[in-house]
């Protein structure tokens, strides 16, 4: 049987430029292409929150908002736990920077947690790309139904007859609603326990249950509970009140002064993701946050929807990155 002829090619100093000019005109197109064309397959949002959570509360209806802007379906991976550190670090560790992984990012994973843990995981800064601010929502202070307190003075109180034994629950060592109550402690000169929970929903459900006190938690999860009539809102930790809650005061109105708390979140990807993908998410996602019954359902359960360019939402989790940890060394906050 004839051998088979196999022509041989010889590579020449010359030929080396031909070649890696035609291989870059091969690349340069498929590069463009995707970016143009994104997204081609299923996206991932990552919720650093259990089901159920204020973050998961926003994130499902916007994520489905966004799935017909995008004409691809958006699936929720909630992933709880160590303040948002095992959300945000899952994401930092993508391989691909191509937009089908996004991270419904807050104030506690972007600009508290660096400042708690020495190895969180992820950079705030170097990891991640933001997108687009989305909401935020005042803390307030929720007592349970059960319980005595129907005013901040009579928490207040109850706190100095018998300082270090009232209690206060939190989603975690180290996050907003923690915060809130280590600022409540200090502008009250009062002293109480914290209790962490994994995950705010868990703690809210011992309020309600009467396992613990009182809590400080986003206003926007807890509104449904006060309307039932299972938690009482004592206090909004903002400037203003509520127009949800008109006739609840704000902390400074009731004798605490100072203490004003807004948890933000916002949508972020990979770092190195390509521009036109980021500008392409950043549009769409605006939308979103402009259409009229989006937005009225948002505020109806205590959310400000909020939308900014990738710019804008990049100083906000810098200006917080060097607020928040002012308040941490001041208040000498560890995580145990």
């Amino acid at each position: 049987m004839p051998k088979r002829y196999v022509p041989k090619f010889k590579m020449t100093r010359r030929a080396l430029p031909v070649l890696a000019a035609t291989l870059a005109l091969c690349a340069a197109p498929a590069h463009a292409q995707s970016a143009a064309d994104y997204p081609q397959k299923p996206i991932m949002m990552v919720v650093p929150q259990p089901a159920g959570g204020a973050a998961d509360q926003f994130a499902r209806p916007f994520a489905q908002a966004l799935a017909k802007r995008l004409n691809q379906p958006i699936v929720i991976e909630n992933k709880p736990g160590a303040n948002g550190n095992i959300a945000a670090a899952y994401v930092a560790r993508q391989q691909s920077a191509d937009g089908y992984t996004i991270f419904f990012g807050s104030v506690s994973t972007m600009a508290v947690n660096p400042h708690l843990y020495k190895t969180p995981g992820f950079d705030s800064f170097k990891d991640f790309q933001p997108i687009t601010l989305t909401n935020q929502t005042p803390n307030v202070l929720i007592v349970g139904a059960a319980t005595p307190y129907k005013t901040v003075a009579d928490v207040v109180g109850d706190a100095k007859a018998r300082p270090g034994t009232l209690t206060f629950g939190s989603a975690g060592n180290g996050n907003t609603m923690h915060l809130t109550g280590l600022q409540f402690e200090a502008r009250t000169g009062t002293s109480l326990i914290h209790v962490p929970y994994k995950g705010g929903p868990a703690a809210l459900n011992d309020v309600i249950a009467g396992q613990i006190p009182m809590m400080f938690h986003n206003l926007s999860a807890v509104l449904a509970f006060e309307k039932a009539g299972k938690v009482r809102v004592l206090a909004v930790a903002d400037t203003h009140r509520s127009r949800l809650l008109p006739n609840v005061p704000t902390m400074a109105e009731a004798g605490a002064p100072g203490v004003v708390q807004l948890a933000w979140s916002g949508m972020l990807v990979r770092s190195g993701t390509p521009a036109p993908i980021v500008d392409r998410l950043n549009k769409e996602m605006r939308e979103v946050l402009k259409e009229p019954a989006f937005r009225k359902s948002m505020e109806d359960q205590g959310f400000d929807v909020l939308s900014s360019t990738p710019q804008e939402f990049e100083a906000r989790i810098k200006a917080d990155y060097a607020t928040m940890g002012e308040v941490i060394k001041a208040g000498n906050v560890q995580i145990d």
